[in-house]
């Protein structure tokens, strides 16, 4: 990405091809103790789990929700481009 206040369309077109290469969502977080009793923590995808090495359950809870978030992300960002495009008021 060029900055972090600017999202160009190449940064944007870059994030939406790892959204749709990535495993399809849901994911969820699971720790132990919160989640489920005993085991690891993991997340858990359509296909399998992942486990993470070295995550804190902020690190990995954040990247569970990723996969669902930065797809919401990209699509209301080409959406309120797509209105200032077109000259309407957001």
């Amino acid at each position: 990405m060029n900055s972090p206040e600017f999202i160009t369309d190449a940064d944007l077109a870059r994030i939406d091809l790892l959204v749709h290469c990535a495993t399809r969502g849901p994911w969820k977080s699971y720790v132990e103790g919160r989640d489920h009793e005993a085991g690891s923590d993991f997340i858990k995808t359509p296909i399998g789990d992942i486990e993470l090495s070295g995550a804190t359950v902020a690190d990995q809870d954040f990247i569970a929700s990723a996969r669902q978030d930065v797809p919401a992300l990209v699509a209301e960002v080409k959406r309120l481009r797509r209105l200032l495009g077109a000259g309407k008021k957001v």
